[in-house]
């Protein structure tokens, strides 16, 4: 396929546009995927950055169980428990008012018993989250199934799912090959089982916009690409917060240097003396 298949509606279809909702909802994301327009979608792990996100006008925040290397100094999201997830859902939940706030489901929590999984889930929502989030393929179908039953929207994820990377390899492209297909047929059977959105991470951008053609339902990327209906970034990475990023993701930022230059401005000003001045303070 040639990138033209992929590209948007012309600016006539934009115009017709409806305007962006004051709560984004469900409805929205499949509005956005016909209309068109690219969803954004964020990690936020706290109140003070969900705020702010939210005013900026992200779509989505995603409270990812990348809080644990992110936030909370683990290796990886494995150790992440659903205590954390609901602490954290909470947190963003209180800073938000606009954006539509995804959980995820931590490692453990929903791949042995879907039954396990729906009260676990029902433990996000009840603390501020509007979905949740759980990776993997076919195998996920019936815990899908149940949560969707049971009121609580399900987003799904394939291609490099970090709760999977030792069965994986480490963290490393997917759906080369011969996963090419099993990936599609993945998607679909997600999209049948009742998942409202789609995560591609680090999948080749001719598979993943295969993949968003195919599907009804939106495609949110991350590594993934150019023509997925929507981009997915962890804030720290995307605001240049570490020394390190992956390949894929542009820092809008550097916010890292500068947080590190003003503590460094701090305190020598503490030493100095020329902090508090008369300014910062009155006298009684």
């Amino acid at each position: 396929m040639s990138s033209a298949q992929y590209l948007q509606p012309d600016a006539s279809t934009q115009a017709a546009a409806a305007p962006r909702p004051k709560r984004v909802r469900l409805h929205h994301l499949a509005a956005a995927k016909a209309e068109g327009r690219k969803l954004t979608m964020l990690t936020a792990y706290d109140a003070l950055t969900a705020h702010i996100f939210d005013e900026a006008g992200v779509d989505m925040l995603l409270v990812g169980d990348s809080v644990g290397n992110v936030m909370l100094g683990y290796p990886s999201t494995l150790p992440v428990t659903v205590e954390d997830m609901v602490h954290h859902v909470a947190a963003v939940s209180r800073g938000t008012s606009r954006a539509l706030i995804v959980g995820d489901m931590p490692f453990g929590s929903y791949e042995a018993d879907a039954r396990e999984g729906y009260a676990n889930a029902v433990r996000l929502m009840k603390a501020g989250a509007h979905a949740v989030k759980l990776e993997g393929g076919a195998a996920r179908v019936e815990a899908i199934r149940v949560l969707t039953a049971g009121a609580i929207p399900v987003m799904g994820h394939l291609g490099y799912t970090p709760q999977s990377e030792h069965a994986l390899g480490g963290p490393r492209m997917q759906g080369r090959g011969d996963q090419r297909a099993r990936m599609l047929a993945d998607a679909l059977a997600l999209q049948e089982a009742g998942v409202f959105a789609l995560v591609l991470e680090m999948v080749p951008a001719d598979i993943a916009a295969e993949i968003t053609q195919a599907l009804d339902i939106p495609t949110i990327g991350i590594g993934a690409g150019p023509h997925t209906d929507g981009q997915v970034l962890v804030w720290s990475d995307m605001a240049g917060m570490t020394e390190w990023t992956p390949r894929f993701v542009r820092r809008f930022a550097e916010l890292g240097q500068a947080l590190k230059e003003a503590a460094a401005d701090y305190i020598a000003s503490v030493e100095d003396g020329s902090f508090p001045s008369e300014d910062h303070y009155h006298a009684h």
